[in-house]
């Protein structure tokens, strides 16, 4: 792979970190960009150069378009996108995995449970880069293993397809992402586990929304919510909250406000009975149902909308909250105030979306229609919407 030349790309790299993110500091651009630290320092001082994955790793951290990185200004591709053939390609293999060595249970338990934590965080060059070979890995493991310890392994399969299906999802990979979706449908079948099913509904719901097929998908939703298990405990209060949380965003998509806000009411009270959390992979609690509350107003439009203002005037998202379902409140938030004439707001709420997640931000379609919304406005400062425009490829 070739590397770019390093005369001036530190500079400019120092600069958009203490400008661009004033907070972010040597060491958390390397977590951020899965770099070391080592190396960001060297690049910095202009003592190395970078391959073109790398160039794209940081400017993904940093939250710029590469070519702002680049002495050439020329266009780089991003890891994630050159990372999605070889999810593609594991996939395809996954009943004939080729051979290889196999860890210990618990160490696969510990690098799926790794995946999950970058899925949240929205931390997706992370997964296209180790995702493939785990996948590879927990075929063989399940293939492998005596019938009764396959549950186990099904399971984890469930958590490493979903967390490849969110990179597959978010950057429209649409085949890709419905591919492994079925394949977790089956891998939860061997999984024998009546909440990770219903983790798993929750998933399928991607379909759904990428075929615009609302209604079909509050129905399988509430087939799913029949098939739960009964809110007796914490956890499954919050397996079947979240499902209630995802049918009130896919009934208002519908314009269906009554079941919209029926099961946005079903999700609040289980909300208040568990506290705010990660279950069976997926965020549940009061501040993810008051999440979900905004994207569902907008999703209804016209006099909802000023439910989704008054949240974000009072409240905000706390830290606790992965990354991903932050930044995608004020992306949605961004959306109801530019439908209210608050471009300036909008364009606050787009910038404090890719500080908390550039990868998820950056990609997500209605960043790229609002910024472009917001560039014919010329409501905003014209240097930084043209660079925010740029950097998510708004046209």
């Amino acid at each position: 792979m070739p590397v770019l030349p390093h005369s001036g790309l530190g500079r400019r790299i120092a600069y958009y970190r203490s400008v661009v993110r004033p907070k972010m500091t040597q060491r958390q651009l390397a977590e951020a960009a899965c770099v070391s630290i080592g190396a960001i320092r060297k690049i910095e001082r202009g003592e190395r150069g970078v391959t073109d994955a790398t160039l794209a790793a940081i400017a993904d951290a940093l939250g710029v378009d590469p070519g702002r990185l680049r002495s050439d200004r020329g266009p780089a591709r991003t890891a994630v996108r050159e990372g999605l053939p070889a999810l593609s390609d594991v996939i395809a293999s996954y009943d004939v995995p080729d051979e290889g060595p196999v860890r210990p249970v618990r160490e696969l338990h510990a690098a799926t449970a790794e995946t999950v934590r970058w899925r949240l965080a929205a931390q997706y060059t992370r997964i296209v880069r180790r995702g493939p070979d785990l996948l590879c890995e927990l075929a063989r493991a399940y293939h492998q293993a005596a019938p009764h310890e396959r549950p186990r392994l099904a399971a984890l399969l469930v958590s490493a397809y979903r967390s490849a299906d969110a990179v597959a999802y978010k950057y429209g990979a649409r085949d890709l992402s419905a591919r492994l979706v079925e394949l977790m449908r089956w891998a939860v079948a061997e999984a024998d586990d009546q909440l990770l099913a219903s983790s798993v509904a929750y998933v399928r719901t991607e379909t759904f929304f990428a075929a615009r097929a609302y209604r079909p998908g509050l129905r399988a939703l509430e087939l799913a919510l029949d098939a739960a298990p009964a809110p007796g405990a914490p956890l499954q209060a919050a397996v079947r909250g979240a499902l209630h949380m995802r049918a009130a965003v896919i009934a208002g998509r519908s314009l269906d406000a009554p079941a919209a806000w029926a099961h946005l009411a079903d999700a609040r009270a289980l909300a208040a009975q568990v506290p705010e959390g990660v279950y069976y992979g997926t965020a549940f609690g009061p501040d993810s149902v008051r999440v979900h509350e905004v994207s569902l107003a907008v999703s209804l439009g016209d006099e909802h909308v000023g439910r989704a203002l008054d949240i974000g005037r009072s409240w905000e998202p706390p830290e606790c909250l992965p990354a991903e379902r932050r930044s995608g409140f004020y992306i949605e938030l961004a959306r109801a105030q530019l439908w209210s004439g608050r471009a300036d707001q909008a364009f606050e709420s787009l910038k404090t979306a890719r500080r908390i997640a550039p990868q998820h931000t950056r990609e997500h379609p209605w960043v790229r229609e609002d910024a472009a919304t917001l560039r014919r406005l010329k409501r905003a400062d014209s240097e930084s919407l043209t660079n925010f425009a740029e950097w998510c490829a708004a046209t």
